[in-house]
């Protein structure tokens, strides 16, 4: 009788779990072990969506998807064939678990609680058989020396060793044919696959406000736009983006600022969060066109340009901001403004420039990019290309997607992939 295919999970994230999962279904005879370091499972997936679960976004087209991934948005194309947003709402309606969308996009449990999701997944695993250990820290995984030798020889072997033990144990070692590492974006987990051969592209930062310091923000913390269009100029690039915006008491933030952060994150770090902020706040104008607006303003009306009967769709507090910065304090009436001043105002509205000093949180969520080179995994198996029967899901890989749920779908699509493919042998 042959010996159990023996799989390993190191880590007890979102992509562990699924990895688990999968890795359990396509091979029900397998041994499937999750090492999770420290005494908490799914602990991004109880905090996220202010814990509620953001589990993905109900975008099910795969061409629309990918665009969601500022790094990893090829790469990922094939992997959402196989496995997307489709699937992983079918997956956790078989398993007890309905989403709901909202009007953004985003889908939840209709529990409104993260609770069912990280209940459903551990669930799962304990219904497939998957063994969960808790407070083992894998400090070290070894290539088995004996393997190639065993292989060629048409012996039975075992490809890696991992080394690990419970929190102040002494270490333990155990083999394992196959292993996926899902250990996150953090330093030390990205040793491991470091140790392995893998290349590691630098971690940075990603999803974060922007700190602006700007009198045209100043005591209006609070006060959102509901559609403009942000360009940032950094390390001599242009990126754009078009959403929502927040005026906070450090500077900006909203979806479209942090998608932004994401899309810059690496130029960002590089320039220290320096960078020139250009927002139009009416995306289907210029300043020609606003001009145009402006002058006939002027023809028609007779009160103060500051006026709170704003004729324009935007919060009358910063209209009469910009109003002040460009006439000064006088109410001007509209047939009082000069071309200059108009033309001033016209720049203000669809072009209006600030400098970044530094970046901000976003909440209780933290996302990095950097990871595992996309250049050395195969993303049809997420093997690496380097070491056979190493695959890998989740945040340790240089993939992260916007805010919205891109993330956790990654998880699951790269996940779902690794154990179904972890689930054959190597020799």
């Amino acid at each position: 009788m042959s010996r159990k295919h023996k799989i390993a999970i190191v880590g007890g994230g979102a992509a562990g779990f699924f990895s688990a999962i999968s890795a359990a279904k396509h091979s029900p005879q397998s041994e499937v072990t999750i090492y999770e370091a420290t005494n908490k499972l799914l602990a991004k997936v109880l905090i996220s969506g202010g814990g509620r679960c953001n589990v993905t976004n109900n975008t099910p087209e795969v061409r629309e998807l990918i665009k969601n991934y500022p790094r990893g948005h090829k790469e990922l194309r094939g992997p959402f064939s196989v496995f997307a947003v489709r699937d992983t709402i079918a997956w956790f309606a078989e398993h007890g678990v309905q989403l709901k969308a909202e009007p953004d996009g985003r889908m939840f449990p209709i529990t409104d609680s993260s609770e069912t999701i990280a209940a459903c997944l551990i669930q799962a695993a304990k219904n497939s058989g998957v063994k969960i250990l808790m407070k083992y820290k894998v400090s070290k995984i070894l290539k088995s020396t004996q393997a190639a030798e065993n292989a060629d020889r048409g012996n039975d072997c075992r490809a890696y060793q991992i080394f690990c033990g419970r929190v102040s144990d002494e270490l333990q070692c155990a083999e394992y044919d196959k292993v996926i590492l899902t250990t996150g974006g953090s330093k030390s987990s990205l040793n491991l696959a470091r140790s392995l051969g893998q290349t590691i592209t630098d971690l940075v930062p990603s999803l974060f406000s922007f700190e602006i310091n700007d009198s045209r923000f100043e005591n209006l913390s609070g006060i959102s736009f509901q559609n403009v269009a942000l360009e940032l100029l950094c390390s001599k690039k242009k990126f754009k983006h078009e959403g929502p915006i927040l005026i906070t008491h450090w500077g900006l933030s909203g979806p479209a600022t942090i998608k932004l952060s994401a899309i810059a994150a690496k130029e960002l770090f590089t320039e220290k969060y320096k960078a020139q902020l250009k927002i139009n706040f009416f995306p289907n104008e210029n300043q020609e066109s606003m001009l145009a607006i402006l002058n006939q303003q002027r023809r028609d009306r007779i009160r103060a340009v500051a006026s709170i009967d704003s004729f324009l769709d935007i919060p009358k507090r910063y209209w009469a901001t910009i109003v002040d910065r460009v006439a000064g304090k006088e109410r001007q009436i509209w047939n009082e403004f000069s071309k200059k001043q108009l033309m001033a105002l016209a720049a203000e509205l669809t072009g209006a420039s600030f400098e970044v000093d530094g970046k901000g949180v976003f909440k209780d969520e933290f996302v990095t990019c950097g990871g595992v080179s996309l250049k050395e995994i195969n993303f049809k198996t997420m093997e690496s290309k380097i070491s056979p029967g190493l695959h890998f899901a989740g945040e340790v890989l240089d993939i992260d997607g916007i805010t919205g749920g891109f993330n956790f779908q990654a998880a699951w699509t790269c996940g779902w992939i690794a154990g179904m493919s972890s689930a054959s042998k190597i020799c």
